[in-house]
């Protein structure tokens, strides 16, 4: 029988020859720990995008759907409370809560399926939720800015497509009373071909007032710093906070720039250019828009 003791038959142990337990492992190189590193950073860095992009797109989605529910019930109650026969002003102060979807947002240009129940407030709760309107800025076809921060990686990305926005592109809120059409104002500076791309939808006075008046600085589009909050002013870019007499009603659309970052805002702004009563459910023709 071969005996399990294995000190003999050439299995001793011979002097100064180490066993195998007792080889000391390789230090680790610089670069190894390096690699190491990189290569866990990559990976949290995936993970992190995949929760940005994906897991909050779910969580998103669901609180919008919520809040396009609460909205209807909202505007049927508010029907049911009003005269028969008696017509609702288009542009009645409604106060909403923090939290509290108030208006519904279209563009056209993005395809039939957008559209964002628009909450108050701009903290992270709430833009969770859906695009939020900045609480010091005016509402829905008011004279002044109605300012409106969203997302655009993640959280239900409403904003995602901002920069595509061409000159005279149409931005629909509906409120419970009245579609407001804005249209996305010139995106040049230069007078003769500012004065051009606005004539292709405005009307003669607004022309004048983007061209050589008081909105003459406010482009379509821009890219600027996050310390630059008077651009949701009722002037974008003036000091004053105040609205004033015969001020054009304003729409501003800001965000994230660039993707995944949130070094600048990219802002879009917009003037009314008509304001339609709701009547009967119909939808404008505006909405059909490409």
């Amino acid at each position: 029988m071969q005996s399990l003791d294995t000190r003999h038959a050439g299995h001793e142990p011979q002097p100064g020859r180490s066993t195998r337990a007792g080889k000391s492992r390789p230090r680790p190189t610089f670069s190894q720990v390096l690699g190491e590193v990189f290569l866990t950073v990559g990976v949290l860095v995936l993970a992190f995008a995949f929760y940005e992009s994906y897991w909050t797109n779910v969580e998103a989605g669901r609180q919008q759907e919520a809040a396009n529910e609460r909205l209807d019930e909202l505007w049927q109650a508010e029907g049911e409370q009003q005269p028969e026969g008696e017509r609702v002003n288009p542009r009645g102060r409604f106060t909403p809560e923090l939290g509290e979807a108030f208006a519904r947002m279209y563009i056209p240009s993005f395809g039939s399926d957008f559209h964002f129940a628009v909450i108050e407030g701009t903290d992270e709760e709430e833009l969770l939720a859906g695009p939020g309107r900045y609480t010091a800025s005016q509402m829905p076809g008011e004279a002044g800015n109605f300012a409106v921060a969203g997302h655009r990686v993640g959280k239900g990305a409403p904003f995602n497509d901002l920069g595509n926005l061409r000159s005279c592109d149409a931005i629909v809120v509906e409120t419970f009373a009245s579609w407001n059409v804005y249209r996305v104002m010139p995106m040049s500076v230069d007078p003769t071909t500012r004065q051009q791309e606005a004539a292709a939808c405005f009307t003669d006075t607004q022309v004048q007032r983007m061209t050589g008046g008081e909105y003459a600085g406010v482009a379509g589009r821009h890219i600027t710093t996050p310390n630059h909050i008077e651009m949701i002013n009722p002037v974008p870019g003036a000091t004053t906070t105040e609205v004033h007499a015969g001020a054009e009603p304003l729409i501003t659309l800001t965000t994230c720039h660039p993707q995944f970052s949130a070094a600048e805002r990219m802002i879009v702004h917009g003037m009314l250019v008509e304001q339609i009563p709701k009547t009967g459910g119909e939808r404008p023709a505006v909405l059909e828009e490409t």
